[in-house]
């Protein structure tokens, strides 16, 4: 009775954290937390980390906090202090989902929940790595979301730490950069071309880490066995006029052309963790989508070898 009670208050503690955060969102911003800090005097770097953690817990704006940390702490120790306190928030917003609903969790799991669950459980400190690099899931959510998960708390710290450290100094330089330009420091151009740069590069880090996660080929031979025995998803992705056309399809296959496929891929999520083999005419369009799937957190994509047309080739049944 007593961990219930425990339980409700903290939980009521935490709504009513997260109402006044939406409530006076308008009135949270850089200027605010500036006085803060130079109120501290010393201690401003150690107050900005726990603003920074109680922020996450309560879903305050993440890039107000890190763009600040980076204006008024400079890109060195902007970063420290923006991915210590983002890191602590993390691990509150953890600690308070599983001592809150794990276990409840565990008997009830679907949709998105279940998706982190089962790359957790496939990966385990990897799949926290690579959400930390690829934004899939909005952070604050996040964090509460994988403290369902099993994985374990120490590898969950050490990934979030590592891995949040790219975007945490993209960020970071960003709001030292503009702080620089507003100041009117000097070297403003090769400020602004670095902090540019580190953007880029931050936007390009889904496709290089998709392209890494991206699976093998498959040959026609293998398909057909791991088809016969369900242990693989078939995904055509040629238009639905092609589908139904002079080659036909496989049967079972799901079609979703690969034009259409960013748009429709929640149609997807329950295969995230699945193994998937795309199919088209030949295998160009099919490596595009499995890259595409690759960047969404698909774990196990593979591109069949030759398509449909080589599935024809060998003789195979088709569907019209």
């Amino acid at each position: 009775m007593k961990n219930k009670l425990i339980r409700i208050g903290l939980f009521l503690l935490l709504a009513t954290g997260i109402a006044f955060a939406i409530i006076y969102r308008d009135q949270f911003n850089a200027e605010i937390l500036e006085n803060w800090v130079k109120e501290a005097g010393a201690a401003g770097p150690v107050i900005y980390i726990l603003i920074y953690a109680v922020g996450t817990l309560f879903f305050l704006p993440g890039s107000v906090l890190t763009l600040t940390g980076g204006a008024l702490f400079g890109p060195v120790m902007g970063t420290f202090v923006n991915l210590t306190g983002a890191t602590l928030g993390a691990l509150g917003s953890f600690l308070v989902a599983r001592y809150l609903a794990h276990e409840w969790v565990e008997n009830k799991t679907g949709g998105r929940i279940k998706t982190l669950m089962d790359g957790v459980e496939a990966e385990g400190w990897r799949f926290v790595a690579f959400v930390r690099l690829v934004p899939l899931f909005p952070f604050n959510l996040l964090n509460y979301a994988l403290g369902l998960t099993p994985i374990k708390l120490l590898h969950y710290v050490v990934a979030t730490y590592v891995f949040m450290l790219p975007g945490a100094i993209a960020y970071t330089y960003l709001g030292y950069a503009g702080r620089e330009a507003i100041g009117g420091g000097e070297s403003l151009i090769q400020k602004g071309l670095l902090a540019l740069s580190l953007l880029a590069l931050i936007a390009f880090l889904p496709r290089l880490i998709g392209k890494m996660r991206q699976g093998p080929t498959i040959d026609i031979p293998e398909l057909k066995n791991r088809l016969d025995a369900n242990e693989i998803l078939l995904l055509d992705v040629r238009t639905a006029e092609e589908f139904v056309g002079e080659q036909g399809h496989i049967e079972g296959a799901l079609n979703i052309p690969v034009e259409e496929l960013s748009k429709r891929i929640d149609e997807l999520t329950d295969y995230i963790e699945r193994s998937i083999a795309i199919v088209c005419r030949t295998d160009r369009r099919s490596a595009r989508a499995a890259l595409l799937l690759a960047e969404h957190g698909f774990h196990d994509v593979h591109v069949v070898r030759g398509g449909i047309t080589k599935w024809i080739a060998a003789h195979l049944a088709v569907v019209h």
